[in-house]
């Protein structure tokens, strides 16, 4: 299909040192961002203990004897 000298200087274009250059910078910009991604990921959050849950819901119960927590309002 392509003759001897389309072969020819299609293998001297493959084989020329820009080509060789460009590709082998294209393979190192992949692997160094492909790192860079596995390495900026999101970490997972910790998981608070019930302990500090308990807590929490204790600071904000005002008053046990008022069970919704409503404030009197006087309407003066």
């Amino acid at each position: 299909m392509f003759g001897a000298e389309v072969r020819s200087m299609l293998f001297e274009v493959i084989t020329s040192w820009q080509v060789l250059a460009v590709t082998i910078v294209i393979i190192l910009y992949f692997f160094l961002v492909s790192y860079v991604a596995r390495f900026h990921t999101r970490r997972p959050r910790k998981i608070t203990s019930p302990k500090k849950k308990e807590k929490k819901v204790e600071e904000e119960i005002i008053d046990e004897n008022d069970e919704l927590g409503l404030e009197e309002t006087s309407k003066d």
